[in-house]
């Protein structure tokens, strides 16, 4: 959340393992991307499982989820596939996921992502290689990043036991990928194309590199995962409208 006052981002690290970002809600300089204080998690692959099972995004692979909605760009339609395939980052093994959005009936990007959880839960994101496309070509890789390579450094996405008011990086290279994200309710309802969800966790995430910010709401149920985006600019929506298992 946007602060009016001069609170600082408080910094906890998962005790003897791994740092993770958290605290209070950031002051308008950080949520702006003003702030430069250091972020420096400490990965040991020994403190990571094999499996991404966090309740709020579970990813078992073979399954598919696929979104709908209008956003600024037109109808959009995106799936997001959990391979069961890996790719080692920083000695730690990440699942690849794979996600492609179309919009109008054409496709507009494609992205492969690296996500990994710790033994206390946490799912880290470790980068992504994404592609812009027009006509039928790649137009574009902005976005893309890796962990390890080129100062880029690994977030986290979810946290194992997230509270109200808790603000974290979930990726950082700089002046290319700032990510963060401040939870804001675990006792929410919403419903979408795949039904009625209660104590529904919502966050508000928004880029670092944006001033002023530019914010999304998502929406994560248990035992689903990611469930809805509400863009506060504009008053579009992306929903899950269904889930594919192979």
């Amino acid at each position: 959340m946007r602060s009016n006052s001069s609170a600082r981002l408080l910094l906890t690290c998962v005790a003897l393992v791994l740092t993770a970002c958290s605290g209070q809600p950031g002051s308008a300089s950080q949520e702006s991307g003003a702030a430069d204080e250091a972020y420096s998690p400490r990965i040991d692959p020994a403190d990571f499982v094999a499996v991404v099972d966090n309740p709020y995004m579970p990813l078992s692979p073979g399954t598919t989820f696929i979104y709908d909605g209008t956003t600024e760009n037109g109808n959009e339609h995106n799936e997001v596939y959990v391979s069961s395939e890996t790719k080692t980052i920083l000695g730690v093994e990440c699942v690849v996921v794979k996600d492609t959005v179309v919009v109008d009936g054409v496709l507009a990007e494609a992205t492969l992502d690296w996500y990994a959880q710790d033994k206390s839960g946490n799912v880290w994101y470790f980068g992504e290689d994404s592609k812009e496309y027009q006509e039928g070509g790649v137009v574009s890789p902005a976005g893309s990043w890796e962990a390890g390579v080129n100062g880029a450094l690994p977030g986290i996405v979810m946290q194992a036991d997230p509270a109200v008011g808790d603000t974290y990086r979930q990726e950082y290279y700089k002046g290319e990928a700032e990510d963060w994200a401040s939870v804001l309710s675990l006792t929410e309802s919403a419903t979408v194309g795949t039904g009625a969800y209660s104590k529904v966790l919502v966050t508000k995430e928004w880029s670092g590199l944006d001033n002023p910010p530019v914010y999304e709401h998502k929406y994560y149920a248990e035992g689903v995962g990611f469930i809805l985006t509400k863009y506060i600019e504009g008053g579009f929506e992306m929903q899950l409208t269904e889930i594919r298992h192979d």
